[in-house]
């Protein structure tokens, strides 16, 4: 019985893996996204920490050492300023996130296209396949007939 061919079979394939490649760009970045919004998670609590810190220190008593709250001070604002960079490169990774799901969205529909194509073409090759079978089964019969009839 012959076997279906479909001609773009190497078009459906570079489709996938293009597909695949803009999958795997989209978990890296959103392993980009997980990071930088563990790290200014991690940013807030060392923040909230210090304001603590300083809290305590100031409420300590009557003498204050203002060399440990300075040091308390100056730790905050470098977390702080950890904090808003990591937000920076987060908005930025946020933009190539939404292009990438853009390019993901289109390389799904490209190869879905050529998937649609190619079973498109199986059903038509499945159903001249029958129809061939058909005639070559009504071909048999006729001639059999035609075999039972003449003396």
């Amino acid at each position: 019985m012959p076997r279906f061919v479909f001609e773009l079979e190497p078009v459906l394939e570079q489709r996938r893996r293009e597909e695949q490649a803009r999958q795997r760009a989209l978990a890296q970045l959103e392993l980009e996204r997980a990071a930088l919004e563990g790290e200014i998670r991690s940013c807030q609590n060392a923040i909230d920490q210090e304001r603590a810190d300083l809290r305590d220190l100031l409420a300590g008593g009557a003498t204050v050492d203002l060399q440990s709250a300075r040091m308390q001070a100056n730790a905050s604002l470098h977390h702080m300023t950890r904090a808003q960079r990591a937000v920076l490169r987060l908005a930025g990774v946020h933009q190539r996130l939404t292009h990438a799901r853009e390019a993901l969205l289109e390389a799904t529909k490209r190869r879905k296209a050529v998937e649609t194509l190619k079973e498109r073409r199986y059903e038509a090759w499945k159903r001249e396949q029958d129809a061939a079978e058909a005639r070559e089964l009504d071909d048999l019969s006729v001639m059999r007939f035609g075999r039972e009839t003449m003396p």
